[in-house]
């Protein structure tokens, strides 16, 4: 007996899922009664067979609920590729993490056949969450699930163009895999299509990669913020919109602030210029921090952050900088100059900017950064290292744990160390992880004198000699990760009133003179309602627990500044 059509599409459905992680918890089916849960949530829309519900490259209008029909997932790339992904039928719901904000499609959904949905946009998609915990769950899983699998499976997102080795390709796919954004890598050495985008727009190394977009448009080696940009990760601040609190930075101190200030009804902005999670997030594995016996990467703990912030509401700029603070408070506001000529207003500001890398004193340092110096290491960069000899410098918990996972990756793992041991300024479980892994040695009382390349600008080798000796060594090496400590990020805090300490880092509470002898909040700066967290703050503990139990605590302290600063005047 032949199959009918439900039969036919249930089976090419099933041959779907196989290729996904999760496949049930994936693309779940929604019980009538969880869709009646659902309803008042959004609204019915009707679609024609042909038309699309959703398009790649243009914000997606929210979650959609497949009440009749079929609707049909396909990638579509900037080069005119289409692939079939999965076809949802009756109870299923199509969305991903990035309906949560309105963010750009990386799928198109077109209706086979006439087709019947509940449409539940972004704002009541927040809500519905919040409101039905178990279905929230479910379908919150769901939403993450299908991010990593469009991640894994290099489905949607930009194309990068160009030799997998060079800077420019290396720098971008960090980028874009720190944001928990999909894309994919053509080698032109090995694909068709590649070389011939190549040969058409004939660029130079320096222009690699060539990136195309889901609309088409190419860009020649863009910088974070241009491609940010290109493919709607960003957009500009509100003008008409004043927040509750502006938190600046979105590492683990920022993210903290931000989840727990949106989940108590305050209305946040985030604003970083690189990626979530700062450097914790370039983490390959935390295990002391509570709850995950088992450690967890910077870039999980970080990424499960960044969601919970826009499923409470908060708005996420990245990459996006700020340039300035004003805090004459103007209408009752403060006002931060951001770098693409926008300003973003707000009643409080959370500074969590944290510390940027700190760059050792060492000839023609920058010649090589990206070109085989690294200040973080995660699996782009140990893709690099597969098989090679590498150097790392630093003795920190940083530093150790970048050792560990590198050595999984290198053939010997060189750890040059200033100082005469690890035990002031690393923990013992990972000394011992590192005493124990034989491919990681340690060269003690020992700095780098020098760095050498070859006409393209790539390091091949580098010099280093004993503090205690007169004795110098070097090797061939093309890969060094420097962990050498951070400098507070505060510069853009010139002339605006908040403290700083002779180490450029944030004086909060009472250690500051504007406010010795007055009752403040501990996280408080010299001005009233700027309050500082994390590394940038004098006096943390530089550790990421640390760092989001401050997050949490300074929300308490913004309510109390916000109702204050409501009351009416006596």
């Amino acid at each position: 007996m032949a199959m009918g059509q439900d039969e036919t599409q249930r089976t090419d459905r099933e041959a779907q899922l196989v290729r996904f992680t999760r496949p049930e918890q994936t693309f779940p089916a929604l019980t009538p009664a969880e869709i009646e849960r659902i309803r008042h949530f959004g609204e019915i829309r009707t679609y024609a067979d042909g038309e699309l519900l959703f398009e790649t490259g243009k914000p997606g209008p929210g979650m959609f609920v497949v009440l009749k029909g079929h609707v049909a997932i396909s990638q579509r790339d900037g080069l005119g590729h289409v692939v079939p992904v999965i076809d949802q039928g009756p109870g299923q719901f199509l969305a991903e993490l990035g309906q949560l904000s309105g963010r750009p499609a990386l799928v198109d959904g077109r209706a086979e056949g006439d087709v019947e949905v509940l449409l539940v946009p972004p704002d009541r998609l927040r809500a519905l969450l919040v409101a039905e915990a178990e279905l929230g769950e479910r379908i919150m899983r769901a939403l993450i699930l299908r991010r990593v699998n469009l991640i894994q499976g290099g489905i949607g997102g930009p194309v990068l163009i160009g030799p997998s080795n060079s800077a420019g390709v290396v720098r971008l796919q960090g980028f874009l895999t720190r944001n928990g954004q999909p894309h994919h890598l053509l080698d032109p050495s090995s694909e068709h299509d590649a070389a011939e985008l190549i040969a058409r727009y004939s660029p130079k190394p320096e222009d690699w990669p060539l990136v195309v977009t889901a609309g088409g448009t190419v860009l020649r080696n863009p910088s974070e913020t241009e491609l940010g940009r290109a493919i709607g990760m960003i957009g500009g601040a509100k003008d008409d919109r004043i927040y509750d609190v502006a938190i600046v930075g979105c590492g683990p101190a920022g993210l903290a602030t931000a989840v727990y200030a949106a989940s108590e009804g305050l209305s946040v902005a985030v604003v970083d210029t690189r990626a979530f999670g700062g450097q914790a997030g370039a983490s390959a594995r935390i295990e002391n921090y509570l709850g995950f016996p088992t450690g967890i990467s910077g870039q999980a703990l970080a990424g499960r952050a960044f969601t919970q912030a826009q499923k409470f509401g908060a708005d996420i700029m990245i990459p996006m900088s700020v340039s300035s603070l004003d805090c004459s408070r103007a209408n009752g506001t403060f006002a931060l100059a951001l770098d693409c000529g926008d300003i973003l207003r707000s009643r409080s500001v959370v500074v969590a900017s944290g510390a940027r890398y700190r760059r050792p004193d060492i000839a023609n340092l920058d010649k090589f950064e990206g070109r085989g110096v690294w200040y973080w290491a995660s699996p782009v960069e140990a893709r690099l290292c597969a098989g090679e000899e590498v150097a790392l410098v630093g003795a920190g918990n940083s530093a150790g744990q970048a050792a560990v996972f590198l050595s999984g990756h290198a053939k010997k793992v060189l750890m040059i160390i200033r100082g005469g041991g690890l035990g002031a300024s690393m923990s013992r479980y990972l000394i011992e992880r590192i005493e124990a892994t034989p491919n990681i040695e340690l060269l003690f009382n020992t700095e780098i004198t020098a760095l050498e390349g070859d006409e393209a600008s790539l390091l091949r080798r580098i010099r280093w000699k004993s503090r205690l000796s007169d004795d110098e060594d070097s090797a061939d090496i093309r890969n060094l990760f420097l962990f050498v400590g951070a400098d507070p990020a505060t510069s853009w805090l010139d002339g605006c009133g908040v403290t700083l300490d002779r180490g450029g880092f944030v004086v909060t509470g009472a250690q500051s003179e504007q406010n010795q002898g007055k009752l403040v909040a501990p996280l408080e700066t010299s001005v009233p309602g700027v309050y500082a967290v994390g590394d940038v703050r004098s006096g943390s503990v530089k550790r990421v627990g640390g760092a989001i139990g401050e997050g949490a605590q300074v929300v308490a302290s913004l309510h109390g500044y916000l109702g204050d600063a409501a009351k009416p005047a006596l």
